[in-house]
């Protein structure tokens, strides 16, 4: 099964989930995180499909980021991955899952490469 957590207010997660209808038979999971947020052992896992940093998946450009302090570096992943559980909208997206591999899908040519 193929897992994408999706926005779908947001057009590179729209092409994400347009991409893998076009692309594939296997059944999808589309979550719509920002409704239903990964829990912090979800999102651990999803970073280590990734394999990045919790700070790499933040986005920065969001008013919490700023607001929660999370550009401190002496933050820990756990409390990075705690603040985007808590506030889903700091999380990059669109992330697509399938089985042991991740990918974001900025650009859309990072799914296209685990499908």
């Amino acid at each position: 099964m193929i897992t994408i957590y999706h926005n779908p207010r947001c057009s590179k997660s729209r092409d994400a989930l347009a991409l893998l209808q076009q692309h594939t038979s296997e059944p999808l999971n589309v979550i719509e995180y920002l409704k239903t947020p990964p829990s912090e052992a979800e999102l651990s896992a999803i970073l280590a499909k990734l394999n990045i940093p919790a700070r790499s998946l933040l986005r920065t450009g969001e008013s919490d980021y700023t607001s929660l302090q999370l550009d401190n570096p002496e933050l820990t992943e756990q409390q990075l991955i705690k603040a985007m559980t808590e506030h889903p909208k700091l999380i990059e997206r669109p992330i697509v899952v399938i089985g042991d591999r991740a990918a974001i899908g900025r650009p859309l040519s990072n799914v296209s490469a685990i499908l």
